[in-house]
């Protein structure tokens, strides 16, 4: 039995052809898709994406009556810090995934394969701008649904909106630069330390936060120091520019990787000029304008806000709102109607001034500030914030303004009938009036002396003036208005006593009365 051996007659395929530039870049974006998949299948990014979710819906879900009312110069910025975790569970897995060959120690076995290094690095690079997209849906999703709102305030900045997802992006490729210039586990949890310490350091010796330099820093937490919003022009934010800065950071950071990698084609080297092109201009663009002209805008606003706003008429009243804030007239509206509709004599048919009015301090808004009582006659002061607490806190300021002529009369405690009139006229026609009695309430009872919440200045009221009112509370509504209407003159004099009011209501006078006015 013999056996032949085939004879082979065609020459063997030879590989130096290089393979054609789209194959190569059709496996760069498989390995690509590979990593992501990879990345998604991480337990840090799939908790902390959720847990960024979860936090999400736990905002939207809120029952707090000011978040029927967002101001959306502030939803936008809320988006930003609510990502970061999200995004150092990204930077620490992105980092790993390209760790992953030298750990398992088959980087060697890559030098076989036609994919370049700096190849394996773009993929690696590119792996992480899907979870930057999630981010962006996840960032428009929450501001759409505060936007849609009846009563949403202003408007955003789509700027300040790129911050969130560019973070993670940011995040997702300084990762991978580690991961070539330092290939050790321990660098991700090194260099988090070192920027946090560098952070403090910093903040330490130069005071950023009063200039420009703050806008280096790639993230921009939300911090209003606790004060009310204030119309999107009085921010003085570079938002624009700020995220092209952002943007530019990320492709500089990007490019040098690939350099690092081996990538020094001249598509990179474009790449990286026009990166840090985009990145200079982001930085010339943030640094401070016409900083004379937006003090100026802001200090008109806080002294003379008539010159920034316009107006509405309802029922004989005048509303004057900054131009953001002119969808909020008509709730004004339905509030000083209900209070005007249980006053006696002139001031069932005042004609009241509604002013909008904001805090300053120097050089700064969004700081926690109290406004001073306007002294002008029939004018009612009321804030960049509505809903909630907000509602029956205008309310008192329309009452004071109803028995006393003007806001100031708060100014000095009042031991007379007038706290009495005032609180009726908030509660009298309120659908839940102990309730928000608590609520306006400083101490959050209905007992005792305590301070009543205002626009301006808070209205005291003494121990017994509140157990008048807990009395008035509990008789027919119908009864004490008509009582209130009846007296009107005599309940809004400083001459009668709050023992006498409470015998012209027809409720038992306190004991605490009579030493009120002793």
């Amino acid at each position: 039995m013999s056996t032949t051996t085939p004879t082979i007659t065609e020459p063997a395929a030879t590989l130096d052809e290089p393979p054609r530039e789209g194959h190569r870049t059709r496996a760069v974006l498989a390995l690509a898709r590979f990593e992501a998949r990879e990345l998604l299948q991480q337990i840090p990014v799939l908790f902390f994406f959720a847990l960024y979710v979860v936090l999400i819906a736990l905002r939207l879900m809120s029952k707090d009556g000011m978040d029927d009312f967002p101001v959306l110069n502030t939803v936008d910025r809320r988006t930003q810090a609510t990502p970061l975790l999200f995004a150092l569970a990204l930077f620490i897995c992105a980092n790993a995934a390209a760790l992953r060959s030298r750990k398992h120690g088959t980087a060697q076995q890559f030098s076989v394969l036609v994919m370049e290094p700096w190849r394996r690095t773009l993929a690696h690079l590119l792996s992480v701008i899907p979870y930057a997209g999630l981010t962006a849906l996840a960032v428009a999703a929450e501001y759409t649904r505060e936007a849609l709102k009846p009563g949403a305030i202003g408007h955003g900045s789509f700027g300040e909106l790129a911050v969130g997802p560019l973070s993670v992006l940011l995040a997702g490729i300084t990762g991978v630069l580690l991961a070539r210039l330092l290939p050790s586990s321990f660098v991700p949890i090194l260099f988090v330390i070192a920027v946090y310490v560098l952070g403090v350091l910093v903040a330490g010796l130069i005071d950023v936060r009063q200039g420009w330099a703050e806008w280096l820093d790639p993230i921009q937490f939300f911090s209003s120091s606790g004060g009310d919003p204030v119309p999107s022009d009085l921010l003085g934010r570079p938002a624009g520019w700020h995220a092209l800065y952002v943007t530019g950071l990320c492709a500089v950071l990007a490019c040098a990787a690939l350099l690092i990698a081996g990538g020094r084609t001249r598509a990179v080297k474009a790449a990286t000029a026009l990166a840090l092109a985009a990145t200079a201009a982001g930085v010339i663009g943030q640094l401070p304008g016409d900083t004379a002209a937006l003090e100026a805008a802001r200090r008109t606003a806080a002294d003379s806000p008539e010159k920034l706003q316009s107006c509405s008429t309802y029922d004989g009243s005048t509303y004057c709102s900054f131009p953001e804030w002119s969808g909020v007239r008509p709730e004004w509206a339905e509030v000083v109607d209900r209070v005007r509709s249980g006053a006696g004599g002139t001031a069932a048919e005042a004609r009241l001034t509604i002013r909008q009015r904001v805090y300053t301090s120097g050089e700064e808004v969004e700081v926690d500030g109290a406004l001073d009582p306007s002294t002008t006659p029939g004018e009612v002061t009321v804030g960049t914030r509505w809903g909630g607490n907000r509602v029956p806190e205008f309310a008192v300021g329309v009452a004071s303004v109803l028995v006393g002529g003007s806001e100031d009369v708060t100014t000095e405690p009042m031991c007379d009938a007038r706290p009495v009139t005032v609180m009726w006229l908030v509660l009298g026609s309120d659908p839940t009036p102990t309730a928000t009695f608590r609520t306006v309430r400083l101490d959050d009872s209905t007992s005792g002396a305590g301070q009543v919440l205002a626009p301006t200045n808070g209205l005291s009221l003494s121990d017994a003036q509140t157990t008048v009112i807990r009395e008035l509370l509990e008789r027919p509504r119908a009864e004490m208005t008509a009582r209130v209407k009846a007296h009107w003159t005599e309940l809004t004099s400083a001459r009668t006593t709050t023992a006498q009011a409470a015998r012209l209501l027809g409720v038992a006078v306190p004991k605490e009365a009579e030493k009120c006015e002793e």
